[in-house]
């Protein structure tokens, strides 16, 4: 295993976001945000309200209910080990990486989940399912690829499903000296009963787990901010020299601007996921009058996850102090042990439970969140019972083995999962921006005029071309 790493696996990963993914997800961010007339910014209070007000569907998920099982897959383990292994690999800059691609992922995420409600279809229980693998096989003709980007995202979160599982097993084995296969049992023991409840019962059970240990980790940041106020400057000030290079001490093991470019972008995109197709699965799933206006509320994901949480787990790893983390010094700690480590330099040893309990939470929520998504993309290649009866064993699988593999092997391989999702997935909504952006000019206009947006397909003047749809 650790050969296939180092001489495919690896080098694989390596080109593909050294060299073609960092640069498509910020020219991807950029148009987005040129053609929507800075969305992210000019629409964000409508965004908070528009969440607020999201209330229920009647027969359907709302929402809300959405936008939280959007949140529980980007707040996971990768804000909490994903911001430490870039704040090992590519220093304090790294953080400011993270930064612009999610602000300009905003835009990016919200042109996908409105293209995912857009064309949508109805699922027999009365919700809805969709995505970039049915908006590329309905909105592009192309249903070969969609099937491809389907299969692709099974696999890849599939990998993730393992990452959340060895980032728990991780935190349980260095702070609490509990084996591996223990976390593993523990994991798939709670995580059955939701699985096999189906993508409602995930809705339900996401809606307030999600975004509670996000406010608790939140606020756990905020006292450790409070706690340390005098040197949140110093450390803001670490991140924009670092990020171009003006410190060489600053650095990142790896070392440079590259590694700090490169890290911020990959651990940015694995964790508020703007651009890699995975968000627009729950969008669709959503009840509402109007396509932009899910794409608005999904866009308000990646802000809570990058800009609140990623950073509140920046500033806990930058304050704990020389014993925890020296920008541009190998580290014995990294990933998850890194924040756990900086939590306890704050509150103690016994704030380490609270940290075991924060990550394990956030990666129970990721997987059953993650396995939603893979449940969507199966009923494109219309699988039975038993088809979906096996692929949730085959999760539980996954989660027992990624407790138990090195964590090298697992996020590798995940990385070069994602890296192809993410490719399939730009592509696939660059050529179906017009529709995204046509549903913004339709939903501005009656802002304008002083309705509520109401979406109606029927000889709408803002589509490319007609829209062949038994739900709008």
């Amino acid at each position: 295993m650790d050969f296939i790493r180092q001489s495919l696996i690896g080098p694989i990963s390596e080109f593909l976001w050294s060299y073609v993914l960092v640069y498509l997800l910020i020219g991807a961010g950029l148009y987005f945000t040129f053609r929507t007339r800075f969305v992210q910014i000019r629409l964000f209070p409508l965004m908070v309200r528009q969440l607020l007000h999201s209330g229920h569907a009647d027969g359907g998920i709302s929402s809300f209910q959405a936008f939280c099982v959007g949140l529980s897959t980007r707040v996971g383990t990768g804000n909490i080990a994903g911001v430490g292994i870039a704040l090992t690999l590519g220093g304090p800059g790294a953080i400011f990486w993270m930064w612009v691609v999610a602000a300009l992922g905003m835009a990016t995420a919200f042109v996908e989940a409105t293209l995912a409600q857009v064309f949508k279809v109805p699922a027999e229980d009365g919700s809805f399912r969709g995505g970039p693998a049915f908006y590329i096989a309905r909105g592009l003709g192309a249903r070969r690829v969609g099937a491809l980007f389907a299969a692709v995202l099974i696999v890849t979160f599939t990998l993730f499903n393992m990452v959340q599982a060895n980032t728990v097993s991780d935190v349980l084995r260095g702070g609490h000296s509990v084996g591996a296969q223990w976390t593993a049992l523990v994991l798939v023991v709670f995580a059955a009963p939701v699985l096999f409840g189906g993508v409602r019962r995930i809705a339900r059970a996401m809606a307030y787990l999600a975004p509670a240990m996000a406010v608790v980790y939140i606020v756990l940041a905020l006292a450790i901010v409070v706690m340390n106020l005098a040197e949140i400057p110093g450390v803001f000030s670490q991140i924009l020299r670092s990020a171009f290079g003006l410190d060489p001490a600053l650095a990142g093991t790896a070392g440079g601007l590259s590694a700090a470019l490169l890290n911020g972008a990959k651990r940015g995109l694995f964790s508020n996921e703007a651009g890699m197709g995975s968000a627009p699965n729950a969008a669709a799933t959503a009840t509402t009058p109007h396509p932009a206006r899910q794409g608005l509320i999904q866009s308000l994901g990646v802000f809570v996850d990058t800009m609140l949480v990623c950073t509140a787990t920046a500033l806990i790893i930058m304050v704990g102090g020389e014993e925890v983390y020296v920008p541009g010094q190998d580290s014995t700690l990294t990933g998850a042990a890194l924040t756990q480590a900086a939590i306890a330099s704050q509150f103690g040893t016994a704030a380490t439970w609270l940290t075991t309990l924060l990550v394990t939470v956030f990666a129970y929520s990721s997987i059953v969140g993650s396995y939603s998504y893979a449940e969507v993309n199966l009923s494109l290649f219309h699988a039975g019972k038993v088809a979906l009866t096996s692929f949730r064993l085959i999760t539980l699988a996954a989660v027992g083995i990624g407790s138990v593999l090195a964590l090298e092997v697992v996020w590798e391989f995940a990385d070069v999962a994602m890296a192809v999702m993410t490719l399939i997935n730009l592509v696939a909504i660059g050529l179906l921006g017009g529709w995204a952006f046509g549903l913004l000019r339709d939903f501005d206009r009656s802002r304008r005029e002083g309705r509520d947006p109401v979406f109606s397909a029927k000889g709408n003047p803002d589509l490319p071309r007609p829209l062949d749809t038994e739900v709008w």
